[in-house]
């Protein structure tokens, strides 16, 4: 079943890949290249999930799982950091800002689907 993901990354690489490995197992992709973007997009789509870098600038991932968070017709949707903070405390602050999941980059293309796709049905029992 094609489900929705927004997809909020600035860098055309990691965007391609991972719109790439998504599109290829039947899922729909929107791309934002900004927080605000994102967020303004978020809002209009209401996709079934949200893949979030961290590292953007502007408003960095933090900010922008603070901000979708506020919105309540977004409170359901999971959001997942896609994120090269791999350090001692960034999965914790990715959680705390708002997001339900954290996968590290970079991205194992074998697995980077189903490791989303889990969090696509963790959300269906929301």
């Amino acid at each position: 079943m094609a489900r929705s993901i927004l997809y909020i990354e600035d860098n055309e690489q990691n965007l391609y890949l991972i719109t790439f490995l998504l599109k290829s197992r039947g899922h729909e992709v929107a791309q934002a290249r900004s927080g605000e973007e994102g967020i303004a997009l978020a809002g209009r789509s209401t996709p079934d999930l949200i893949l979030l870098d961290i590292q953007l600038p502007g408003m960095d991932g933090y900010e922008i799982a603070r901000q979708l968070r506020l919105n309540p017709d977004l409170r359901g949707i999971p959001i997942v950091a896609v994120t090269s903070y791999a350090m001692v405390g960034d999965k914790e602050k990715a959680l705390a800002a708002g997001c339900d999941g954290y996968i590290e980059k970079p991205i194992n293309p074998e697995t980077f689907v189903s490791q989303v796709e889990a969090h696509l049905n963790a959300g269906d029992v929301r």
